[in-house]
């Protein structure tokens, strides 16, 4: 389960990504699996989240792992790479970014 904390010791990653509406569920069904499958079995994976904007053009992931190396070595097995090759194919575009939570509210 991620947990959003500020100062918390752990990297958060938000992949996000541009789809058409009729190429929305590909991606979630590709996401979901890969998540599953693949992404919450890898060393230092502590939880992760997908978002979809109600218009079905924007597809959001949200991902915290324990360091910043554990993500990078998730990305670089041989089946994420072959997983984001497919997903790249049906994407108009889709881009990781570590964050550090700096603030909370409520």
């Amino acid at each position: 389960m991620p947990k959003i904390v500020s100062g918390g010791n752990y990297q958060t990653v938000i992949t996000t990504f541009e789809v058409t509406p009729g190429t929305a569920q590909d991606l979630l069904d590709l996401l979901r699996d890969a998540h599953d499958a693949v992404i919450s079995r890898q060393p230092g994976f502590i939880g992760s989240a997908i978002h979809i904007n109600d218009a079905q053009t924007r597809i959001a992931s949200y991902s915290q792992w324990q360091r910043r190396e554990d993500f990078q070595a998730m990305l670089r097995t041989d089946e994420m790479r072959e997983r984001n090759r497919r997903i790249n194919e049906i994407c108009k575009s889709f881009e990781p970014v570590m964050y550090d939570v700096v603030a909370t509210c409520g």
